[in-house]
Order: structure tokens, then C-alpha cells, then sequence
């Protein structure tokens, strides 16, 4: 039986998921936490490839390691796994054979890399008009890259994101780093979720299907958003600034008596709250600071003069105050302070789910809140091929005498 209800956004809705690691996989689980029935074709006998990206491992109720690693834990949630040799005539007839019958196709293949295998969208769409199918590369379909593999890590460094990420010139611990989770890979399965809606309701209205190109690399450049924009209006390529803020002071970390906290001050009304907590209120009408482009301009000199006044007080104390007098701040976290925040566990972020290994897992919490189609938490990450038979039966009404077949065969 399929996984979805009538209260879910997407429920009917048939998602082929021939993508692994993060990109794809993170856009297939949106897909499948909104209600679509996603099934996940795995490599037979070896899975998305971030099953072995561990430790840690999941742990079963004694506490031994389980072969589930958190990596892969954490974009496969809600989907359904298949495990087909595609390496095989009967294993790629088979997934053309779900792709038939899907609303939805996801891959992340070299570009052309499916064609071998008649699962490029020229072959489907033939049997399948009304099919939607995205692909998620590093580089795109075109374009004298395309043929190259593309990781997150390569495109933060080649779509400019580092360039903007780390300390300054001239700084203690200077040079480019990348962000702390592969944000680019993320943002790619953000933007694939948005296309495949968008292309749904076009379907909708036209009865038409389409083809999907995304590139990591066109992702990351969108998404370099105000700093893209500073280089092509201002034409001065912008530059690592560690913690603060190209266009806004003040708006980055200050040392407190036991620490670090930031403050996030967006507007001229906001500073002046500032400067009366740390007992300046000249500052607020000082020219030199009066206005965010002059604090722009002086900018060394104002964060020097906050830094002296931040580290008589330790963090909690400066955001209770600075809070009260409604000027944005907060304290930087280590994740067992997110996870341990009231805020966090009110708005209920993190999740355990029943596993077939572990008797639970635990799991971030998807942030959509929608009051009338929830999110709903059907299914923990799969084991790999733990639902080939029911897909099988389900998608395509195959006997368990065909099934057992397939699998003496080897192809499933």
C-alpha cells in the first residue's frame, strides 16, 4: 500500500528517486514529508552512497552500531527503498517501468549518464508525457563544464562563496573556509523542490510534463544574493570579512566576559537602543554614526569602541538586557545549546521515529508549518531494499511469484 493520506499537500502524487548522497535525496525527502510517495532506487546490495559516510552510526536498542549512518539518516526520511541492478537489461526495463507510472522523476547523474540505460527524459518522456524529471548536476546540461563531477565543497570554492567566508587579510587564522554543512548541495535541493512544483502546476494547467536542469554551481552563484549584487552595482569584488557584515554595522560577534554573542542591529532605530544598553547614547547622534552608512564608513572605529564596553558582562546577562531594550542579539550556540533551547524544543525541532533497527530514531524536524496539510512523519529512513516487494505490487501490480523471480535473478 502507498504512504500517503488525504491530508498531506502532495498526497497521490508519485515521486522515482534515482538521485543519492545530499542535493537530490534532500529535495526527495521535502517531496515525501509533504506527502508525495517517494520511492528511493538504490544501487542493489550497496545503497546511496552515504549510507557508509560514518561514524556516527545509528545504534540498535543494545547499543551496537547499526549500518545506518547519520549522513544518509538525514535526507531519507518518508521514502520507500528499491534496490535494482541497473547494470542489467531487466533492471533498467524494470525502473522505466516505475518511471511510467511516476509523476516525478529525480536524478543527480553525470550529464548523459542515463541514457545508457534508456532512463534519460527523451526516453521516458515517450512513454510518459506528463512526466516532470529533474536533474540535479554539478554544472548543468550545457555549457563546456557539464561533463565534470561537481561536489559542494568544489562549488563553494568555485561559485564564490568562499571568497566572502573566513577571516580577513591581514587577520589571525586569514584564508577562504567553507560553511560548516554543504549548504550548496541544500540550497540546490531547495531550488529542485520549488522547480518541481512550479512545473506541477503548469502540468496542471497544460497537461504538459517537462525537463528540469539545476547546476550546483548556478545555485550557488544565485545564492550569493546581496554579495553578488555589491560586485555587480558597485564593481568592487567583495572581500572575506570573518563575522561582519558588508552593508550593515554593526551586525556580527563581540567578545563578552565569558564569551561571544552577536549583535544583528538592522536599522538606525535599533542602534540607538544599542548605544543606551551600553550607556553611550552619544554614539547615536555622533555623525560619525548617526546614520548605517556612516557607521558603515567608520566602521573600525564604532566596533572597537562596542568591544570595549561588551566584555564587562557575560553573554547571558547582555541578551536578557539588550533583549528588553528590543536590540537584536543572541549567543552562538554549539549544538547542544540549539537542541537544549526552550525555543527550540517548544517548536518541536527535533523528533524520534520508530526504526525497524534502532526502535527509534532521532531527527530533525521539518520547518514547514502549514495548518491545513501538515507535515506528517510516516516512515523513518529506510533500510536499503526494504520495500522493494510492496513498491513493486504497488506501482506496478507485480505477483509475488514475479517478484521472488526477480529477486533469484539478482536484479532486485
Amino acid at each position: 500500500m502507498e504512504t500517503t493520506t488525504e491530508k498531506s499537500a502532495l498526497a497521490g502524487l508519485r515521486v522515482l528517486d534515482l538521485s543519492r548522497v545530499l542535493a537530490g535525496p534532500w529535495a526527495g525527502q521535502l517531496l515525501a514529508d509533504l506527502g508525495a510517495d517517494v520511492v528511493k532506487v538504490e544501487r542493489l546490495g550497496v545503497g546511496d552512497d552515504t549510507r557508509t559516510w560514518g561514524p556516527p552510526w545509528l545504534q540498535d536498542d543494545s547499543g551496537e552500531p547499526t549500518d545506518e549512518s547519520a549522513y544518509y539518516l538525514s535526507a531519507n526520511r518518508n521514502k520507500r527503498s528499491v534496490t535494482v541492478d541497473l547494470g542489467r537489461p531487466e533492471g533498467q526495463h524494470l525502473v522505466r517501468q516505475l518511471a511510467s507510472k511516476a509523476d516525478i522523476v529525480l536524478e543527480n547523474f553525470k550529464v548523459g549518464g542515463l541514457a545508457q540505460y534508456g532512463l534519460d527524459y527523451a526516453s521516458l518522456k515517450a512513454a510518459n508525457p506528463h512526466l516532470i524529471y529533474c536533474s540535479i548536476t554539478g554544472f548543468g546540461q550545457t555549457g563546456p563544464y557539464a561533463p565534470r563531477a561537481g561536489y559542494d565543497f568544489l562549488i563553494q570554492g568555485m561559485g564564490g562563496l568562499m571568497s566572502v567566508t573566513g577571516r580577513a587579510d591581514g587577520t589571525e587564522g586569514e584564508g577562504p573556509v567553507k560553511v560548516g554543512v554543504a549548504l550548496t548541495d541544500v540550497m540546490t535541493g531547495l531550488y529542485a523542490t520549488v522547480a518541481v512544483l512550479a512545473a506541477l502546476a503548469h502540468r496542471d494547467r497544460t497537461g504538459q510534463g517537462q525537463h528540469i536542469d539545476l547546476a550546483l554551481l548556478d545555485v550557488q552563484i544565485a545564492t550569493l544574493a546581496n554579495q553578488a549584487a555589491n560586485y555587480l552595482v558597485g564593481g568592487v569584488v567583495p572581500q572575506r570579512m570573518g563575522n561582519a557584515h558588508p552593508n550593515i554595522v554593526p551586525y556580527q560577534d563581540f567578545p563578552t566576559a565569558d564569551g561571544h554573542m552577536i549583535i544583528a542591529v538592522g536599522n538606525d532605530g535599533q542602534f540607538a537602543n544599542l548605544c543606551a544598553v551600553l550607556g553611550q547614547v552619544q554614539w547615536s547622534t555622533d555623525l560619525r554614526f548617526a546614520t548605517n552608512p556612516q557607521r558603515v564608513k567608520h566602521r573600525d572605529e564604532l566596533i572597537a569602541l562596542i568591544r570595549e564596553m561588551t566584555v564587562s558582562r557575560p553573554t547571558d546577562e547582555w541578551v536578557a538586557v539588550m533583549e528588553k531594550a528590543g536590540v537584536p542579539c543572541g549567543p552562538i550556540n554549539r549544538l547542544d545549546k540549539v537542541f537544549a533551547d526552550p525555543h527550540v524544543d517548544a517548536r518541536g525541532m527535533r523528533i524520534e521515529m520508530p526504526h525497524p533497527l534502532a526502535g527509534k530514531v532521532p531527527l530533525v524536524a521539518n520547518p514547514i508549518r502549514m495548518s491545513e496539510t501538515p507535515v506528517q512523519y510516516r516512515q523513518s529512513p529506510p533500510a536499503l531494499g526494504a520495500h522493494t516487494d510492496e513498491v513493486l505490487d504497488a506501482w506496478l501490480g507485480l505477483s509475488g511469484d514475479d517478484v521472488a523471480m526477480l529477486h533469484r535473478q539478482g536484479i532486485v
